[in-house]
């Protein structure tokens, strides 16, 4: 009788074995769909993808470093060749208001 026990006990492990196998199939399915239908969202929404971001950030990180380059250059020159004249709040030099001609 312990041989007819060990059977039935042999074929609910390769049920439960067989079970097992098909769940995660079964995961892998619903996460594959999960993740084509949240792409599909971000893309609708415009949503910028990581690579994108990093290289739009990295190129600003330049174009300022290069920013600050050119505006201590600009006040080298300044000095150098005594830039005349206020400087504004932007950085260019301000001009004298030109007088208006009246006819007469």
């Amino acid at each position: 009788m312990t041989n007819g026990q060990n059977r039935i006990l042999d074929e609910f492990a390769k049920l439960m074995t067989d079970m097992a196998g098909a769940t995660q199939g079964v995961r892998r399915e619903v996460e594959t769909a999960f993740r084509a239908q949240a792409e599909r969202i971000l893309n609708s929404m415009d949503v910028v993808q990581r690579e994108e971001f990093e290289a739009v950030r990295e190129m600003a990180a330049n174009a300022r470093a290069e920013n600050a380059k050119l505006e201590r250059r600009i006040a080298e020159l300044e000095v150098r060749f005594g830039a005349g004249g206020a400087s504004t709040e932007s950085g260019r030099t301000a001009r004298a208001p030109r007088a208006k001609k009246t006819s007469g």
